[in-house]
């Protein structure tokens, strides 16, 4: 891994633009079956002319899954903003594949618009992740039409820095939490947010991309050593949460706060979506 200041990162093609991540290919022997599940239970629940594209993301599709501790992650792009039938639609798919699949930890289903998804309030956000961090499933590649994204402070800006009017919400989250299942869920969550936010605070400097926890705590730790620390110990919660019972309350009283806070010194508030009438 480099690590150092001068040098490009990873992830990057020779014009210093953002290489897609993960393929169908990459996808371990073990998930092989629940993506196939996926696939068909999508063409059951949702008809031809409410799905335009499905996609898969996280780590079965960089080849890195884990049985029994990784989750699946899914996107679907609709024709129309989401329904309360989508979601429930959505919601049933995710209960069956866990229940069928003790290899995985969990299935999580994100749905958005296809007009939302390439409008100009998303091209840095979801758009650039649905563009470069997530792996074709079913239907067209609906991101054909946007531009290549590089490692900028726009980039930074639009995707993570919204932490400082997040965090109220986090904290709430956490002292309502009643039961361990749900502490470790909500850890797992906000560990994974706060590497991923550490490392895009400097990625611009860093100059690529990496989804990997751990090589993001390092290169995070490189830029600001006094921090890397609680951000090494975030990255191992984010993978083993039960074993961290206390550290939620830790990074949401200390690393978050100085996170949110050097986020906007550095790239700003990340731009608040339009009002409605």
């Amino acid at each position: 891994m480099t690590t150092s200041g001068d040098s490009r990162g990873t992830g990057l093609d020779q014009d210093g633009c953002f290489v897609r991540e993960g393929s169908l290919e990459r996808v371990p022997a073990p998930f092989a079956p629940v993506v196939a599940e996926l696939t068909a239970l999508l063409a059951t629940r949702f008809a031809p002319d409410r799905l335009v594209s499905s996609y898969l993301y996280g780590s079965i599709p960089r080849g890195t899954a884990v049985p029994g501790v990784s989750d699946l992650d899914a996107l679907l792009v609709l024709r129309t903003d989401p329904t309360d039938a989508d979601r429930a639609a959505a919601r049933a798919v995710e209960t069956e594949l866990d229940a069928a699949f003790p290899q995985i930890d969990g299935a999580g289903i994100l749905l958005i618009a296809e007009e939302r998804l390439l409008s100009a309030e998303e091209r840095y956000d979801t758009g650039w992740f649905v563009a470069c961090l997530c792996t074709p499933l079913s239907g067209p590649d609906v991101t054909a039409a946007l531009p290549r994204y590089r490692p900028t402070s726009l980039l930074a800006r639009e995707t993570n820095g919204d932490l400082h009017r997040r965090l109220p919400g986090l904290r709430e989250r956490a002292a309502a939490a009643t039961t361990q299942e749900e502490r470790n869920r909500l850890t797992r969550g906000v560990t994974r947010n706060l590497v991923r936010t550490g490392f895009t605070l400097v990625m611009p400097r860093w100059g690529g991309w990496t989804s990997d926890l751990v090589e993001s705590a390092e290169v995070f730790g490189h830029y600001y050593p006094a921090h890397a620390d609680q951000m090494h110990a975030a990255a191992r919660a984010a993978r083993h949460p039960a074993a961290y019972p206390e550290l939620l309350d830790d990074l949401l009283n200390g690393l978050a706060p100085w996170l949110a806070d050097e986020y906007l010194a550095v790239h700003g508030a990340k731009t608040l979506p339009p009002q409605g009438p």
